[in-house]
């Protein structure tokens, strides 16, 4: 199992559901999100690139007080793709069976976690956190932000010919055997188009993809990650996902 970084040790039976949260400079955030998760009762793998800020030491102490919390302390910021499949691997060899991808800034909330979780149960592949099926809510976005997020889920949707409605979303849950069927090393992504890709790979296995809605709230502590050049890394990686369709 080709994993970067340290692992901390287990100290507990896995559960059935694996949440992954990759962390970069989230020392205001992390711990109010891992409390929220293991209310719920599931594994929590705090992924950390080495955060300049401490948040590899927050993680630290709240897996050395609660086992159901691990950390995979990675030497530099690898890409938020890389922490994902990093942790996928993780979570396939030890037996987890439902894996979940949350992010560390608060902007998911832990009460819609488990109806993610039951729906990717239920249809046997991928489910979506969605923010923009009915129901779905963004809260604290400015009306740029909106826009830009909108168009870039029409943009997938045109060039990749997909049904989803929120392609970007980065609250989801995989069931074990699509991530098994994920040959990992041909994926292309390392940055945030890595959420587009995997639903077009879920697509194309076959497997059903489904939507849940859910309230996002923007961040309240810390800066977003995603830049311009993010942004045009993501487009240019659909342009070319398309291009081999």
């Amino acid at each position: 199992m080709k994993v970067h970084g340290r692992l901390t040790e287990r100290r507990a039976a896995p559960t059935e559901v694996l949440v992954v949260l990759p962390t970069f400079n989230e020392k205001e955030n992390l711990e109010r999100v891992v409390i929220g998760v293991r209310h719920l009762g599931h594994d929590v793998l705090v992924v950390d690139d080495a955060s300049p800020d401490g948040t590899g030491d927050i993680a630290d102490r709240l897996a050395a007080e609660d086992t159901g919390v691990r950390v995979l302390h990675r030497e530099r910021k690898l890409g938020i793709g890389s922490a994902y499949e990093d942790a996928f691997r993780i979570g396939l060899g030890e037996g987890s069976a439902l894996f979940v991808e949350m992010d560390a800034d608060g902007s998911h909330r832990a009460q819609d976690l488990d109806s993610i979780v039951d729906a990717a149960r239920g249809c046997g592949g991928l489910a979506i956190g969605s923010r923009y099926m009915r129901g779905g809510q963004i809260v604290g976005w400015p009306a740029h932000r909106l826009l830009l997020s909108s168009g870039a889920n029409v943009y997938c949707r045109t060039l990749l010919g997909l049904r989803v409605r929120d392609c970007t979303s980065g609250f989801r849950c995989y069931t074990r055997d699509l991530l098994a069927s994920i040959k990992f090393d041909a994926v292309v992504s390392q940055g945030y188009s890595f959420q587009i890709e995997m639903v077009h790979r879920a697509v194309r296995l076959g497997y059903p993809v489904v939507e849940v809605p859910i309230r996002f709230e923007d961040r309240v502590a810390g800066r977003s990650k995603v830049s311009q050049g993010e942004i045009r890394r993501a487009l240019w990686t659909v342009l070319r996902l398309s291009m081999s369709r």
